[in-house]
């Protein structure tokens, strides 16, 4: 897809004709002050041209007001958007981007996601007053069909649509009846920058999170939200030790509980689902090396041997979110410390084996994933990962949400 395509620029069926009152009304009144045949016909005729003339003024005014109500979102790769009202019922493809509109607090729109088994809406529990309707998504788990498209019938799809074109046999056609048909797509994949078929621009986490509130108008809770996370960060940041004292980590994929081979990631990929480990500073333990990170092309897997050649400090190991920071030391973490050769290494005989964080992470699940991995990284400043200790402040975030801010 051209990266400056405009996606049919932006017309849906949602689009309407604005008819003009103007010479209609015009014509009325020369018909009428035309007429001389009687006193009781002019003052009938006067006042049927002022009743139309103020008619006219109405629809001309409704005209402005729907015009104005117009608006446009320019985002790669779809290009500028248009929309003529906020939409009311979205679709997001992960979690990330549907834990975006959750925060600008139009979670309540949601029909469906098209990865569901990624989507943890369980943070949503610390929050008061913040939910999803988790049965609506189970209905609609997968979205990912044409078919589902026309179903379900949104107002605006949160999706990379070259996604569903490399992932999921789509083609711009496809894209284009959708988009003209149903309703437009915006959005960009940004969770890891390795696929070679994303050769247009990328977001950062909050740099998609301002576009996705720009699609729903709700610019100041984003702005409010944006403020809170820079508090936080900065706290955080404030309290790190020197960067020579900080671990190197090994970021992978496994989802096994009894795991003998791991899929990398690069923490120099810059993909939001780094986020929390880049600002926290801690290294990657697999610089220096020529492991590139793991894409749409590349499913390359490290086993245990390799892994004692890197023997990094502490090993974050995705695919485990389902598990509490007990259950998973209960399980992987005890598998690799029986291990003949995982046991060996430094990060499993110091018990530094923890869960890597979601793949697809929207900005509230980023402040509790921050929290975490902080604990993780730092625990005699933070407190232990399997403690109570809070270091952001649930309700404020609860406000913003809820528009209480």
């Amino acid at each position: 897809m051209d990266e400056n395509s405009t996606g049919n620029e932006g017309l849906t069926r949602r689009n309407y004709i604005r008819y003009g009152g103007t010479a209609l009304g015009a014509g009325m009144l020369a018909g009428c002050t035309s007429d001389s045949s009687g006193s009781d016909e002019t003052t009938a005729a006067a006042e049927t041209a002022t009743e139309t003339t103020a008619a006219t003024e109405t629809e001309s005014e409704t005209e402005t007001t729907e015009a104005d109500a117009s608006y446009s979102v320019t985002m790669e790769p779809m290009g500028e958007v248009t929309f003529d009202s906020v939409p009311e019922s979205w679709a997001a493809y992960d979690g990330g981007y549907a834990d975006m509109a959750v925060a600008l607090g139009v979670g309540d729109g949601v029909t469906g996601v098209g990865g569901a088994g990624r989507y943890y809406t369980y943070v949503y529990d610390e929050l008061p007053g913040v939910s999803v309707d988790r049965e609506q998504i189970e209905a609609y788990p997968e979205v990912r069909t044409k078919e589902e498209f026309y179903e379900l019938d949104n107002d605006v799809h949160l999706y990379d649509p070259n996604m569903l074109i490399n992932w999921f046999d789509w083609d711009q056609e496809d894209v284009d009846e959708i988009a003209e048909n149903v309703a437009p797509f915006v959005g960009n994949l940004i969770f890891r920058r390795s696929d070679g078929w994303h050769d247009y621009r990328y977001y950062t986490l909050y740099e998609a999170f301002e576009k996705v509130a720009q699609v729903f108008q709700r610019e100041e809770r984003y702005e409010a939200f944006a403020a809170l996370h820079d508090e936080f960060i900065a706290e955080i940041q404030s309290r790190l030790p020197p960067a020579d004292e900080r671990p190197n980590v090994f970021l992978t994929y496994e989802g096994t509980t009894e795991p003998e081979t791991f899929s990398p990631y690069r923490l120099n990929d810059k993909g939001t689902s780094k986020k929390q480990w880049n600002d926290l500073g801690v290294t990657d333990a697999l610089t220096g090396t020529d492991i590139e990170n793991l894409s749409t092309t590349n499913r390359g897997e490290l086993d245990y041997e390799n892994l004692l050649e890197v023997d990094p400090d502490v090993m974050l190991v995705r695919g485990h979110e389902r598990k509490t920071a007990a259950e998973f030391r209960d399980t992987v973490l005890a598998y690799m410390e029986d291990h003949p050769v995982g046991g060996e290494l430094t990060a499993v005989q110091n018990g530094r084996v923890y869960r890597g964080g979601y793949l697809n992470q929207g900005p509230i699940h980023n402040l509790f994933l921050t929290e975490r991995a902080a604990k993780q990284m730092y625990p005699e400043e933070f407190g232990e990962v399997t403690g109570d200790a809070e270091l952001f402040d649930r309700q404020r975030v609860a406000d913003v949400v809820t528009g209480e801010f």
